[in-house]
């Protein structure tokens, strides 16, 4: 709850700068001195290709907002590390050579690229922490609740156990990377809602989020504890539910126990459609990609009043404390609530869901 004022109070602050007259209608400080024009760079650096989001949505999302902003005078320099913690550390520093005005960081290794960060700002170029709290000293963060996401994820998956759930009931653990701070709260959120209410059988922290290797894990679980006693399976994220679905498919199951994800990947909503995976967390991607892109701007134009309106929280990291954050609330997403979040986002038409293979299942949820 203080997060969520926190958030309200950021756009309640922009909304009465704006009445005072201390913003005009183009959102530009009347007692901010621009150190920048609009013909600027801004870096963009994501983590990798694995989750579709980032190339579907962030991004786009970004360089849209980023034109917006500049007139269509700004320019975007983008670069996907494909899971790879060494190629995002030769991708920074090549933005870094190119005197890029101000980076966009979605961390592979938060640990591993803290001294690319340093190099940044030494270098005189802001970095904005994205989705994961990367550590050195970054200007500005913009993510969502994460532990929240967590807790969001196990409290629905234990919903899907129904008003019988038991200490006896076995879960299995498959967490994200061990390289993503994210992850670490994903999980610590999952666990403060699950423990004391079943028995975590079995718990993985998966290397890359990766979706094979997730899949090698569930196999190893259920050779253990039995295809009939696995009650649900926390996954923190959508992509690897795909590769524990495609496990407990070849162990035989085929009435599958209540799995969670993130990201609302289209596949997963499908999935949703189905009855294979029980929900996803929606986290909206175009309130934080905007936030992320609008911090980039303004920090580089000097723009101070709508920077510090845009980051009313704090959060520390391992290196930094007190870090200017903004924190987005999620969603949880089961069969019933697709209508009310993705589609009535405009994340996906109905069309793009509503496949011939998922067309019943859509008409039951009344999705048309």
């Amino acid at each position: 709850m203080r997060r969520i004022a926190m958030f309200v109070a950021a756009s309640t602050m922009t909304l009465s700068l704006a009445g005072c007259g201390m913003l005009d209608a183009t959102g530009s400080s009347t007692s901010a001195t621009p150190t920048k024009g609009n013909d600027i760079t801004v870096g963009v650096l994501m983590p990798d290709t694995i989750n579709t989001r980032y190339t579907n949505f962030d991004y786009p999302i970004m360089a849209s907002k980023i034109a917006e902003l500049t007139n269509k005078q700004g320019h975007v320099t983008y670069a996907n590390a494909a899971s790879s913690a060494s190629k995002q550390v030769t991708q920074m520093q090549k933005m870094i050579d190119d005197k890029v005005d101000v980076i966009i960081l979605d961390a592979v290794d938060a640990h591993g690229i803290a001294s690319s960060v340093k190099k940044a700002k030494d270098a005189g170029i802001p970095v904005i922490a994205y989705d994961r709290l990367a550590e050195g000293p970054i200007d500005s963060y913009v993510s969502f609740d994460n532990e929240l996401v967590g807790e969001v994820q196990a409290r629905t998956l234990l919903e899907g156990l129904g008003s019988n759930v038991d200490t006896s009931d076995k879960v299995i653990m498959v967490n994200g990377s061990p390289t993503d701070p994210n992850a670490k709260q994903f999980k610590t959120g999952a666990l403060s809602e699950l423990s004391g209410k079943v028995t975590i059988a079995a718990s993985y922290d998966t290397d890359k989020w990766d979706p094979v290797i997730a899949q090698k894990e569930t196999a190893k679980a259920v050779a253990a504890i039995g295809k009939d006693n696995v009650a649900a399976v926390y996954s923190a994220n959508d992509a690897m539910a795909g590769g524990i679905i495609k496990a407990l498919k070849a162990d035989g199951v085929t009435n599958m126990p209540p799995i969670t994800g993130q990201d609302a990947d289209l596949d997963a909503i499908q999935r949703i459609l189905a009855g294979e995976q029980y929900m996803t967390v929606y986290k909206p991607y175009p309130d934080e990609a905007e936030a992320a892109a609008e911090m980039a701007v303004y920090k580089v134009q000097g723009k101070d009043i709508q920077f510090d309106a845009l980051t009313q929280d704090q959060v520390d990291s391992p290196t930094t404390k007190n870090i200017p954050s903004q924190l987005v609330q999620v969603n949880a997403v089961t069969k019933s609530k697709i209508k009310d979040t993705v589609v009535a986002d405009g994340i996906y038409k109905v069309s793009q869901i509503c496949t011939a293979e998922y067309k019943s299942a859509c008409a039951a949820v009344g999705l048309k």
